[in-house]
């Protein structure tokens, strides 16, 4: 009597078993931190982890740099751009606000929220996209671009909501020369530093994603170079002060980018659904051009006829020719980089869409008729029955002897 093979589960640490637990992995991790905020002494490393660092305390009323200090001296009554949400005269109320600057403890903290974003990876994978998978019956390659753009677009939806948020709370969109105005900018606001530390984090966890979800060979090159141009963007920002031209170029991208992958999403579940496509398309082309306009607007215009010029480290000034050029040019070339990328794509589309519709033409088209000397040839005809071999049915006369 034979026994019934059970199924196995993978050996301990071996690929298969850290990919199919690799969310309850992190998840334990993830408490070990949170735990040790209970005991007094790993309290202080496990804040460093949770919580932002670098808190610095403003008081209302009190100059934010040396250079709002000069302006005072010249000018009692100037009112300092660089702290126009945090500067009130003397004879208004002073409460002190938390600002936060950047360092190298925020890794930490980086680190931990990649944690929390595995973790919510792997629960929009297992409760959302796995049983509408199951309903849709994709193919492999469908599947694959499925679960990408169910990810990417919850992700885009969450950051476009929040960055409006901000945006609407600090003004930065309603003048233009407050991208540039008071540079360097080293103090944040809690939600702006905590937006560039999740969005750094989040992009980070995407490429041990890749081994996690068994990513085709085939789309790993493409998913790594969006991947390293959102870490290299995004930190570059971050780490050069300007949050506030990144926070502001960030939001129209992520709403386009939204629009793509819910338009994709829609595709796979109907292929007649199409037209979204058409209104992302277009406000591609408009993102591109507001990215570049910003942009040159930034750094050709307004950062070269600001008052702190020069560069150093300790003060977080970064305002010289050969930074700025740089971080424009590596815009202009990702944004023609992207440009590129979506010509081919719209091409590629009209060719599909061209070669779809020659058969239809084909089939659409009359019959031609067959011609009347048909009628004489093989097979039968009114009842007449005639050779195959497409010969006369007549007798042929015999031979002469």
């Amino acid at each position: 009597m034979g026994f019934r093979k059970k199924n196995k589960s993978p050996p301990v640490l071996s690929h298969e078993f850290v990919i199919q637990n690799h969310a309850d992995m992190v998840s334990c991790l993830a408490m070990v931190i949170l735990l040790g905020l209970m005991f007094e002494v790993t309290a202080k490393f496990a804040i460093m982890f949770i919580t932002v660092q670098y808190n610095v305390t403003q008081v209302l009323g009190e100059p934010e740099s040396d250079l709002c200090v000069w302006f005072l001296q010249k000018d009692p009554q100037h009112r300092c751009n660089c702290c126009r949400f945090l500067f009130v005269f003397a004879d208004e109320k002073s409460d002190p606000v938390n600002l936060y600057q950047y360092g190298p403890k925020d890794a930490a903290t980086m680190l931990f929220y990649l944690l929390i974003a595995v973790i919510l990876h792997a629960l929009i994978q297992e409760y959302i996209l796995d049983k509408m998978n199951r309903k849709l019956h994709l193919s492999k390659t469908k599947h694959s671009k499925f679960n990408e753009s169910g990810q990417l677009a919850a992700f885009y939806l969450f950051s476009f909501l929040w960055g409006i948020s901000i945006l609407t709370a600090e003004d930065f969109a309603t003048n233009p020369t407050f991208l540039w105005e008071g540079y360097p900018h080293t103090h944040m606001v809690f939600q702006v530093k905590f937006f560039y530390v999740c969005q750094i984090a989040y992009w980070l966890h995407a490429l041990p994603e890749l081994y996690f979800q068994k990513v085709r060979k085939e789309d790993v090159p493409r998913q790594l170079y969006y991947i390293c141009l959102y870490v290299a963007h995004i930190a570059g920002a971050y780490v050069l002060n300007l949050h506030r031209l990144g926070l502001v170029l960030l939001v129209p991208h992520y709403l386009v980018e939204l629009l793509f992958h819910a338009s994709r999403l829609f595709y796979f579940s109907d292929e007649n659904k199409q037209k979204g496509f058409t209104l992302w398309a277009l406000l591609f082309v408009i993102a591109r051009l507001l990215t570049l306009t910003l942009s040159v607007l930034t750094f050709g215009f307004g950062l070269p006829r600001t008052e702190n010029q020069g560069f150093s480290l300790a003060g977080g000034n970064f305002n010289v020719l050969t930074i700025r050029m740089s971080c424009l040019a590596a815009i202009c070339l990702t944004q023609a980089w992207m440009m590129w990328k979506f010509i081919n794509f719209q091409l590629k589309k009209w060719r599909e869409h061209s070669q779809n519709q020659a058969p239809k033409k084909k089939a659409v088209s009359p019959k031609s008729k067959p011609p009347k000397r048909d009628a004489a040839r093989g097979g039968s005809s009114n009842g007449v029955v005639k050779s195959e071999d497409k010969t006369s049915p007549r007798a042929r006369k015999a031979k002469a002897p």
